[in-house]
């Protein structure tokens, strides 16, 4: 059986942009996605436009409706995103069976790792998202948890056959060793869930003119505002202490960060790794994902993954980062 992903043709993109009144020059560059299908289409006698058409039977309409909601409500107040274009009062379009939506192209640098300006204009943006993001609650998209982005992405791997029987019981004990020292983290900190952009690494806070600003909201959902920030943090223990510093410096201007969430951090890392593997296993049927990772499923994946689940095991036993 095909992949439905299979049947979006470069024809039938430039078919879903015209149909709803747009004229195209026949020009059609696919851009590097994977989760979604992303194009940059371009329209007769004006700039082109980015086309994301949505991975069928991940969100719901309602979902997907709820952040473009929250891209309008943040560009409502001025933070700075590419934010979906709305078109004859829609933002969501369906054609041939696929959902689409249109965006302006915007280019941008991404950041420096470990550049301390950019840290704190960083924090300064992070915190303008976090002050929207707490007014209320999404009701459609799913938060993330110990449960779906940990439990469910063990049982995803173990069902599936995809680790060699070489490693599986030393990848099943570490995984299982993990997330007990996850749940029980997550039992002692206490946080206020908001709505967070869900996958804030550095390639999603782009520069441009010397304005950062925020790309690619698919992947927001409720949790701890400090998922948003240690993704911004790299190197050693003591240069993330002064990253961490500027990056709480700028974004308190704009919103409180609760320092209790800090010990989610190495939590937050462990189920990240547990669930980029877990994404991979189920987009395997996708066409696209066997050439663009051709090492998953091999012993020396999952290999590597064993030393870095007992890596981020001992992790969660050394102290959390702290304010100064």
């Amino acid at each position: 059986m095909s992949h439905p992903f299979s049947d979006l043709t470069p024809d039938l993109v430039l078919d879903a942009v015209e149909s709803i009144g747009f004229l195209s020059d026949a020009r059609v560059l696919a851009l590097n996605s994977y989760e979604n299908r992303v194009y940059q289409v371009g329209i007769e006698g004006s700039e082109p436009l980015i086309a994301k058409f949505y991975r069928p039977g991940r969100w719901s309409n309602e979902a997907i409706l709820e952040e473009h909601a929250y891209a309008a409500e943040l560009a409502e107040c001025e933070v700075p995103l590419v934010a979906p274009l709305v078109h004859e009062g829609k933002t969501l379009f369906e054609h041939a069976g696929f959902r689409f939506t249109l965006f302006p192209r915007r280019g941008g640098r991404a950041p420096e790792p470990g550049n301390l300006d950019q840290l704190y204009r960083l924090g300064q943006l992070l915190g303008r998202l976090h002050a929207v993001g707490a007014n209320r609650p999404f009701e459609h998209r799913e938060a993330l948890t110990p449960d779906n982005f940990g439990h469910q992405s063990l049982t995803t791997l173990l069902e599936g056959n995809f680790i060699p029987k070489s490693l599986l019981p030393a990848y099943e004990s570490v995984a299982r060793d993990l997330l007990k020292k996850v749940d029980e983290l997550y039992a002692r900190v206490s946080y206020t869930p908001i709505r967070m952009h869900g996958d804030c690494h550095p390639g999603n806070l782009l520069c441009r003119d010397e304005t950062f600003h925020v790309v690619d909201l698919d992947d927001c959902r409720m949790g701890p505002a400090v998922q948003d920030l240690w993704m911004m943090l790299a190197g050693e223990r003591q240069d993330r202490l002064g990253q961490l510093s500027e990056l709480v410096d700028g974004y308190q201007e704009f919103h409180d960060f609760d320092p209790r969430e800090l010990p989610l951090i190495e939590g937050l890392r462990a189920l990240r790794l547990m669930h980029y593997s877990a994404w991979l296993a189920r987009r395997w049927d996708d066409p696209a994902f066997p050439p663009s990772f051709p090492w998953f499923g091999s012993e020396r994946y999952w290999g590597d993954q064993v030393l870095v689940l007992r890596e981020q095991l001992a992790a969660l036993d050394e102290e959390p980062l702290r304010l100064f």
